[in-house]
């Protein structure tokens, strides 16, 4: 059985980046490389909420990333999320966009959280508090991961 990875906006944003720092070249060329080489050993799914944070503005790569987000399964926003996103608030985990991310994927079981929001999700420092906050609301905490660290397990005798 596959396991499953939640795409978080920056997945679809960073795979179509054309800017020319070399942090951002990085972060596409990472991005493209596990989309196109590590993508096949999981299953997505991502939610309204990312195509919702992917039509905000006019950007070069919005009508390309959009598609990529509209090509994965969504899951639904259900009363539960609401209520896991204002747990998250009221014990400040995370700013609430970033709190139905988390919301999303706890809710749904989620193995993985696909992100390069280093500030607010794939943050060493904010996994702890994940996890005491889903256990006390009875969920298992998914691993949020960059692309760079999400990679498929060879093992050689």
């Amino acid at each position: 059985m596959k396991r499953s990875v939640y795409i978080e906006t920056t997945i679809p944003s960073f795979y179509y980046e054309v800017r020319h720092e070399p942090e951002m070249i990085a972060r596409r060329e990472s991005t493209r490389r596990w989309w196109r080489e590590e993508r096949p050993h999981y299953t997505l799914h991502t939610s309204a909420f990312v195509i919702g944070e992917l039509q905000e503005g006019e950007y070069p790569g919005r009508p390309e990333a959009l598609a990529m987000a509209e090509s994965m399964p969504l899951l639904e926003i259900v009363p539960a999320v609401e209520e896991i996103v204002s747990v998250y608030l009221r014990r400040k985990l995370i700013p609430l966009g970033d709190a139905y991310h988390l919301a999303m994927a706890s809710y749904y079981g989620m193995h993985f959280v696909l992100t390069w929001n280093c500030r607010h999700l794939a943050n060493a420092n904010k996994v702890r508090h994940l996890q005491l906050v889903n256990t006390e609301l009875g969920l298992a905490a998914p691993i949020v991961t960059t692309p760079d660290l999400l990679l498929t397990e060879t093992y050689h005798d």
